[in-house]
């Protein structure tokens, strides 16, 4: 029997959505984007790295070919391997949005179908009476915020009334999503998570997908930080997924980071929790060691979407994927006859777009492991594709969508 090991870099889209423009995002493109960024030298001048994008773990598992046959090009500035390894190939998104839990949903083959509920982005976002039914029931004297908005930003301009008040901050975005950012000493972090119980409850019947935890620190605008307490409370999928189908054939799904979250804690076996890219591949590697035949380790590594991708910090991305690169042989040494492991993302978030939003896009598909030929797997329908490769892989009953590449 085989281990599966499934790595959703958040947010490291390849462009070439052929949506992309339904969703204000035609020419998108975060590792094109960011891969010119780098090869102009732009990235010199923030003193955090220098010179064209240096991912050649990923590049040697088809990340430029998929690049090809995603946008039409090759990332700027970067060598083409004289080898390559696995499969590779693209994946097109079919579910009707780009947010976290759809783009999560459809690689455990379920894509999301139905049109999720979003609040409105002009004047307040959230209706009058969803505010008192708040602050009723969360017991709360008040909301400030309800706006779109950027959390870091949000949490500079409104961070020190809030610590004043008691008035916890409320913000959505683009996304199907509310959010709650509240300073874990002087709110309190217990009464956050019940806060954002009691909304999950309240936004039920508005099929909003998620509430957000956004726990921070600090005392003033200069020092406030958010902290690795963030909590994500998501409906439940609309079926049962690839993690559900495990855990009922006896296997142990391993949730790394916010994984866990994302499937309302369906179809996971294990919890594991870290803060930041770097510990979160520490955790992993962990998992590696322990995980048994037919398991899945399931880890997202958030730092892509919201340290970097979301800031627009394209010097601070590439950084990230460099570091994340240079990961990739720990996870070799620990693969074992069967293996399989999968990197993959959940969207695109291209930090040099307009706005702070996630952006439409195709997503890379890079699978390796002892024993796996090398070829393209070409542009996939679907994310769901992945999920079912898994599932095939570690020999349980097929999904209703999608279909392996192996």
């Amino acid at each position: 029997m085989a281990r599966a090991f499934l790595f959703v870099l958040d947010s490291f889209g390849v462009g070439g959505a052929r949506d992309a423009a339904d969703y204000g995002d035609l020419g998108s493109n975060t590792l094109g984007h960011i891969a010119e960024f780098c090869a102009a030298g732009a990235a010199d001048r923030a003193g955090l790295r220098q010179g064209p994008l240096k991912l050649p773990n990923m590049s040697s598992l088809g990340l430029l070919e998929i690049a090809k046959l995603a946008s039409g090009s090759h990332p700027a500035g970067m060598p083409i391997p004289e080898r390559l390894f696995g499969l590779y190939g693209a994946a097109n998104e079919l579910s009707n949005g780009k947010d976290t839990p759809s783009g999560h949903w459809e690689i455990a083959g379920t894509p999301v179908m139905f049109d999720w509920g979003y609040f409105p982005s002009e004047g307040d976002a959230f209706p009058p009476e969803l505010v008192q039914a708040i602050c009723r029931e969360g017991d709360v004297p008040g909301i400030l915020g309800n706006c779109h908005a950027s959390g870091t930003e949000i949490i500079a301009q409104l961070g020190e009334e809030h610590i004043r008040s008691g008035k916890p901050i409320c913000y959505t975005s683009s996304d199907s999503v509310f959010q709650i950012a509240a300073h874990e000493v002087h709110f309190g972090l217990d009464r956050l998570i019940d806060l954002c119980q009691v909304v999950r409850r309240l936004i039920d019947p508005l099929n909003i997908g998620r509430v957000i935890a956004r726990p921070f620190v600090g005392e003033t605008p200069d020092t406030f930080e958010r902290t690795g307490n963030r909590r994500d409370f998501s409906v439940l999928p609309p079926e049962p997924t690839l993690l559900d189908r495990l855990v009922e054939a006896g296997r142990t799904v391993h949730a790394v980071g916010k994984v866990g979250d994302i499937f309302a804690h369906q179809g996971i076996s294990r919890v594991i929790k870290a803060n930041g890219n770097a510990a979160l591949m520490d955790a992993t590697l962990a998992a590696m060691d322990e995980a048994e035949d037919g398991d899945l380790v399931f880890t997202n590594f958030v730092d892509f979407d919201m340290v970097y991708g979301h800031r627009r910090d394209v010097p601070g991305y590439a950084a990230a994927l460099e570091a994340f690169d240079l990961s990739l042989p720990d996870v070799h040494r620990r693969l074992k006859p069967g293996d399989l492991v999968i990197l993959t993302a959940d969207h695109g978030c291209d930090p040099t777009w307009r706005g702070t939003d996630h952006t439409r896009e195709r997503v890379p598909i890079m699978a390796f492991g002892p024993g796996i030929r090398t070829r393209s797997v070409g542009i996939r329908s679907s994310y769901a594709d992945i999920g079912e490769t898994v599932a095939a892989h570690l020999s349980i009953p097929s999904g209703r969508h999608g279909w392996s590449f192996l």
